[in-house]
């Protein structure tokens, strides 16, 4: 049962904490919105697709920013108490400083488990607008895609590989194509210098191609300088674009990294990096609500100024250790799980330090 001090700290964080993103967002929107202006005009993108652009873009954006806002929120309105001393006035009375901390906690569960819905069902729906959009007006379709050394499995049959991608010219190199019979034993290959996607002919264009297989004993190879065929899958089955993952929600992603997984995707690591970060923040939530809490419950010479100077430094720090274990996940054999537990649990030692000193 919430007591009077709980619905008054909470009614506090609740409403700083929204105060807070109706603050930013726009200065958000506004921002992006004077640096891609010129593209927008130039590129005569319609009145409705950029009010929906805006709309997609608050809600990526600002899910991946909910835990810093809430960090914010919480060191603006907790210096406001400490330095009215009010939270003197609440210790004195008798009250515990773990007891001073549930309403604050109370807060950060209810943030937490909007941020999971948000981050699991709605944010991937909205990803799929923003980022078409980002690429169609502001990246001239270039879709950032795998390049290098791709091995994809179609099927329980067929294979296929190829040594580098380009994935504006739609062209593959050193391509090839293995097909395996019921036994799984290998019934031919085909390879090629390059493998080409003729758009206009909805076809494959084949440099230097060559097939192998094996009857009856006898190795049969058939080679042409240019063939011009058709395959089941299609070219972007090579590599699908980078931001496939934030498309997809809770269940759908599971699916497809399970599927990715089984072709043998080789940056399977960076799909499985977006599902664990979508479990990581909402823990987040609680971490900087801790570290918050703790550095701006205490009265400082400088008052508030200083607890919010702190604050952003340890949210750039925080976002720096995110964004460095995360591109060490993605770009080499680095665990994904450790990428996302790791800023987590150095903060929250942190927090519980700076909890502990401040409680003292």
């Amino acid at each position: 049962m919430l007591t009077i001090l709980d619905k008054y700290i909470l009614k506090r964080y609740l409403i700083t904490f929204l105060g807070m993103l109706l603050l930013f967002v726009p200065i958000g929107i506004m921002a992006n919105l004077a640096e891609k202006i010129g593209k927008i005009i130039d590129n005569e993108a319609p009145l409705s697709e950029v009010i929906m652009f805006y709309g997609n873009f608050t809600l990526v954006i600002g899910n991946l920013l909910l835990p810093i806002f809430l960090f914010l929120s919480i060191i603006f309105f907790t210096s406001k108490l400490a330095s009215n001393t009010e939270i003197v006035a609440i210790l004195s009375s008798g009250v515990s400083y773990w007891r001073f901390l549930r309403p604050y906690m109370i807060g950060a569960s209810l943030v937490a488990i909007l941020i999971f819905f948000m981050g699991m069902f709605i944010v991937p729906n909205a990803s799929i607008g923003y980022n078409e959009f980002e690429y169609k007006y502001f990246k001239k379709g270039r879709q950032v895609q795998q390049t290098t050394n791709i091995f994809n499995q179609l099927n329980d049959q067929d294979l296929i590989y190829v040594s580098s991608f380009d994935p504006d010219r739609q062209i593959g190199y050193n391509f090839t194509y293995e097909h395996f019979d019921e036994n799984e034993v290998l019934d031919y290959k085909i390879s090629a210098a390059n493998i080409r996607w003729v758009e206009k002919d909805s076809l494959y264009r084949l440099t230097n191609y060559r097939k192998r297989k094996v009857r009856d004993g006898k190795e049969l190879i058939e080679t042409k300088r240019r063939l011009d065929t058709i395959f089941s899958f299609q070219i972007d089955d090579l590599t699908p674009v980078s931001y496939v993952a934030d498309t997809k929600n809770l269940f759908e992603l599971n699916d497809f990294i399970e599927e990715q997984r089984k072709k043998g995707a080789s940056n399977i690591n960076s799909y499985v990096l977006v599902k664990y970060k979508r479990w990581a923040l909402p823990v987040a939530a609680f971490v900087l609500t801790i570290i918050a809490v703790a550095v701006s419950s205490v009265k400082r010479r400088g008052g508030m100024g200083v607890n919010l100077a702190f604050g952003i430094g340890v949210a750039f720090i925080y976002i720096f250790f995110d964004k460095v274990f995360g591109t060490l996940a993605e770009q080499s054999g680095f665990s994904p799980l450790l990428a996302v537990v790791l800023p987590n649990l150095i903060f929250g030692i942190v927090g519980l330090y700076l909890l502990q000193k401040a409680k003292r």
